[in-house]
């Protein structure tokens, strides 16, 4: 069967712009164009677009979704595979967030007692599952896999105050960081206290601070693209700027 735009759209639930903007960067072309000049859409390119859509859904950026379905290795089925993995970890989740909020509804009502650590239990895999997602594979490759699961048991341990002084600790490095890249200098008092702040949250995820290991994960803000993304989606520079303050914080430079 073949669609137009409009039809597809309709029936993939997006929009017709964005089936004419993945034409355009060349995710997602049509079949073929009809005499009017629309675009037709056959079976190859709703498979496709599901696809896309299931990958979107995963958190992919659409360049990495592209790269994934033009690369020769690219199997469908394992793909599909993968895809329906995932989403059973996502309704895992999903389904120990709906079971934190009722034990809470039911501690409210009930007056039943309900732990610090039961609060936030579901909260803190979240941020476990994303970060595993996300960085999982690099930060394995280069700390470990025994490393990287004490991380991981140090957090689901933390109390509900350990846990708040996190975030509160996360937001300040964010902004300090922010504020101390504007002044241009690495060694200067605000960066000193950024890449102080930047220690002080290392020390809730590693049993042991190590300056060295310091170094090697800044330096991995700047070689892994997605981490320097995310730190210089803002400020271009961000992520070799807090580099910097910390090889000067640790006295390596």
């Amino acid at each position: 069967m073949e669609y137009t735009v409009k039809k597809l759209a309709q029936m993939a639930g997006v929009s017709p712009r964005t089936l004419r903007y993945y034409d355009e960067i060349g995710i997602l072309k049509p079949a073929r164009k009809n005499s009017s000049g629309y675009r037709i859409y056959g079976p190859e390119e709703v498979d496709r677009l599901q696809q896309i859509l299931f990958y979107r859904e995963l958190g992919l950026s659409l360049n990495s979704i592209k790269n994934i379905l033009n690369s020769p290795d690219f199997n469908e089925l394992e793909a599909l595979k993968e895809h329906h993995e995932k989403l059973l970890e996502k309704r895992e989740q999903l389904n120990l967030l709906i079971e934190n909020v009722s034990k809470t509804i039911l501690s409210k009502e009930r007056s039943i007692d309900m732990s610090d650590k039961e609060k936030f239990e579901g909260f803190k895999k979240k941020l476990i599952e994303d970060n595993e997602k996300k960085y999982g594979k690099e930060i394995r490759e280069k700390y470990g896999e025994e490393t990287v699961e004490k991380s991981n048991e140090k957090l689901l341990d933390m109390t509900q105050e350990e846990y708040d002084k996190l975030t509160s600790l996360e937001r300040e490095f964010r902004e300090t960081l922010s504020e101390a890249f504007k002044t241009g200098n690495p060694a200067g008092e605000l960066a000193q206290k950024t890449a102080d702040l930047h220690r002080q949250w290392l020390n809730y995820y590693w049993d042991n601070y190590d300056k060295e290991a310091h170094a090697g994960l800044c330096q991995m803000y700047i070689d892994d693209e997605r981490f320097k993304a995310y730190y210089d989606k803002e400020q271009p520079g961000t992520a070799e700027f807090l580099r910097d303050a910390v090889l000067v914080y640790i006295g390596m430079k």
